[in-house]
């Protein structure tokens, strides 16, 4: 019946090539007659653009080819107003613009007219606002937690290709993903081999028995890391100097990021913990919080 009555009605089928600053649209009207025009990403062009879509017979189709997220607020506008809005895969664009053109050379009037061939011939997706439906903040908080994990990755991979060699090198033997909270701390307080080797045997155990957590025989391994600093590949460095400060930076930035990811996976259980499927999720091996998160979200929108 929908279709049917889709069908009684003028269609208006418009393709904006969506850019940062401004996009490239290009519309075909229920009469077959084409408009070309740019409009810029800002409200001002955003009213003028509704108020123009409002003013047509019938119904309107709109296409976007999604680019990094500057498709969203206009996008929004447009489907709280009342109108269709499709989405142009990127991938298929590309393939299709060559397909057209016979050439990879591309531009943005280009791609607006690509985008409406493909508008024509019903070659889009449907697009899923997330805010309108209803998970907006769990796609906000998953994509923090994938820029606090790059973050905390690029500091590990600092610490391990960069500091260790140069400040203590022989810690490198102790460290795991699965127990870097203890190493931190352990080399926050003792960040070279002269800070361990400035204690006696007797002193350095009990120093650093808090720090290293729970171990099969702990005093064994604090002896060892006490012996190994006798002989260290290290550089030689002075305790205090400005080299071994900037250590304890990396370090605490490495701290710093494990506390604010665990936050965000705590915060992900909260928000979900009535959840089944992200209770089933949780319960495969290597899906946490988070990724069992965007899994449940994504069937939440149809792409799975």
């Amino acid at each position: 019946m929908a279709d049917l009555l889709e069908g009684t009605l003028p269609l208006n089928l418009v393709a904006i090539d969506i850019a940062r600053y401004s996009n490239a649209v290009l519309m075909e009207l229920s009469d077959g007659k084409r408009q070309r025009f740019r409009m810029t990403n800002s409200a001002p062009d955003f009213d003028r653009l509704l108020s123009y879509l409002q003013a047509l017979p019938g119904n309107c189709r709109v296409a976007l080819e999604p680019t990094g997220d500057y498709h969203r607020p206009l996008a929004h506008r447009l489907l709280t107003a009342g109108h269709e809005v499709v989405s142009i895969n990127s991938v298929a664009q590309a393939r299709y613009r060559e397909a057209m053109f016979k050439s990879w050379d591309k531009n943005d009037p280009k791609d607006a007219q690509v985008i409406l061939e493909m508008l024509r011939r019903g070659t889009y997706q449907r697009y899923v606002d997330p805010q309108i439906a209803g998970h907006h903040d769990l796609q906000e908080l998953a994509k923090t937690y994938y820029q606090v994990s790059r973050a905390r990755t690029k500091v590990q991979h600092s610490l391990i290709n960069h500091s260790l060699p140069l400040y203590f090198p022989e810690m490198h033997r102790y460290w795991c993903t699965t127990r870097n909270e203890w190493f931190v701390r352990f080399l926050l307080e003792f960040p070279t081999p002269t800070h361990v080797r400035a204690l006696d045997r007797e002193n350095f155990v009990a120093a650093a028995w808090n720090l290293v957590g729970r171990k099969v025989n702990k005093r064994a391994k604090l002896e060892e890391i006490w012996e190994t600093a006798a002989h260290t590949a290290a550089l030689p460095h002075a305790p205090d100097c400005l080299a071994v400060e900037t250590f304890r930076i990396t370090l605490r930035r490495y701290q710093e990021l494990n506390v604010l990811r665990a936050a965000i996976e705590a915060r992900a259980e909260a928000e979900l913990h009535d959840n089944i499927d992200f209770a089933h999720l949780k319960t495969l091996p290597s899906i946490g919080s988070v990724i069992a998160m965007t899994i449940a979200r994504s069937r939440r929108e149809g792409h799975l």
